[in-house]
């Protein structure tokens, strides 16, 4: 079987990591979307918040193959989380060229420490390259729209936030 790894924050989900794991369902078997706590970011959304918003978003509002998905929180390196799952991709989402220097050397360390794991960078579609979960938080916390940037169940638990 053909497994991915889709790991990142996802505080919170957005419609550009939506269209990175629907390009994703299309190429692998299975796609891991994987949550971590990261000791170096401060986080608006607990893991189990995290965990609930990707969740809800891919199977309640946008109604995705729960047989194609999982969703799971790590707190290891992630190769040794690639073993576990017998993931032999790691995805990666780039949305601009300044995202591409960090995750070049990501890729490159990943790779150094298990020569068999390889990095896919997958790109959203145009009209979604430019959301960040950093501005839909800022917009959220300002009382600006953000139902073109995530998805209702994100929406609502944004509102709940505030």
């Amino acid at each position: 079987m053909n497994i991915a790894i889709y790991p990142g924050t996802f505080d919170p989900l957005t419609y550009g990591h939506i269209d990175v794991i629907k390009k994703c369902l299309n190429v692998f078997d299975r796609v891991i979307i994987a949550t971590t706590n990261n000791i170096n970011k401060n986080y608006h959304f607990s893991i189990e918040d995290r965990l609930n918003i990707i969740h809800n978003s891919l199977f309640k509002d946008l109604k995705l193959n729960k047989k194609k998905i999982k969703v799971i929180s790590f707190d290891e390196l992630t190769i040794n989380f690639f073993k576990k799952y017998k993931a032999n991709t790691i995805i990666r989402g780039l949305r601009a060229v300044s995202d591409f220097e960090y995750e070049f050397q990501l890729a490159g360390m990943n790779k150094k420490l298990n020569s068999k794991i390889e990095t896919m960078f997958l790109m959203s579609d145009v009209e979604n390259q430019i959301i960040s979960s950093k501005f839909v938080k800022e917009i959220a916390n300002l009382g600006g729209n953000i139902d073109r940037f995530v998805t209702r169940s994100t929406v609502k638990m944004l509102q709940n936030k505030i």
